[in-house]
């Protein structure tokens, strides 16, 4: 081994080369051999992907379809209803605060009622995702995968989502804290001449609750990108471990 990295150096010197880059360039090649990291194949980045998916959505939906994983969540929380404003002021200037905070309670109560049966409605539509350039997606950076996923099963989910967001909302009895409330602003509406308001409350409920599952969904991906503790499968590991 030492006769040969002499002739290299010697070899350099003769043909003007510094032998000091040769020598290290000998030296890298000796040390890591022909051996190179095993290429991911398309297959198994996609499967990546959808794990990383499914770990994310699992993750979310455990920590949003409890009591108060919307409510108390800032990032998540359900408001009043901004098209509504206006009647959220006014209730409060007529003394019904308390009927203000109810309905806003129970808003997030019927999210995280609905969020519970989301688990195998995301997870139909990750296992039927069909990606073409897996590779993109996983060098896409942070949200990447998520984005795609929105891009591709929102309109689907949200047919699927509301059903459970009506029963959701009846359950909770949303409507018993919103009803007083709005009756009493359109009937001031129709002595003022105002617009009365009344917005679609379970629409409301099914895109701000799939809104924030995503954000969440998306969090954790972003996780399993950049700490390689959160990759807890040996095939996450390899898929986001070859991240550069």
């Amino acid at each position: 081994m030492r006769k040969f990295t002499t002739i290299l150096a010697l070899g350099s010197i003769a043909i003007g080369l510094p032998a000091c880059d040769t020598l290290k360039e000998a030296a890298s090649t000796l040390n890591t051999g022909t051996s190179t990291t095993p290429s991911l194949t398309n297959s198994e980045v996609i499967s990546g992907l959808k794990e990383a998916l499914n770990v994310g959505i699992q993750n979310s939906v455990n920590l949003t379809s409890i009591t108060d994983g919307f409510l108390k969540n800032a990032d998540i929380r359900l408001p009043f209803p901004e098209d509504a404003l206006k009647v959220k002021e006014k209730a409060i200037d007529w003394g019904l605060g308390s009927q203000v905070d109810k309905f806003e309670t129970t808003l997030n109560r019927a999210a995280e009622e609905a969020t519970k049966e989301a688990l195998p409605i995301f997870k139909d539509a990750i296992l039927n995702m069909s990606i073409s350039d897996g590779f993109a997606i996983l060098n896409g950076g942070d949200g990447a995968a998520t984005k795609f996923l929105k891009d591709n099963t929102t309109a689907k989910l949200v047919e699927a989502f509301s059903p459970k967001v009506k029963d959701a909302i009846a359950k909770v009895k949303l409507t018993e804290y919103w009803n007083p409330i709005i009756s009493k602003y359109n009937s001031a509406m129709s002595l003022t001449g105002g617009q009365k308001i009344n917005p679609d409350l379970d629409k409301y409920v099914t895109e701000r609750a799939i809104s924030g599952l995503f954000l969440m969904v998306e969090k954790e991906e972003n996780k399993i990108r950049k700490y390689p503790a959160a990759r807890v499968t040996d095939l996450l590991s390899k898929v986001f471990g070859s991240i550069k």
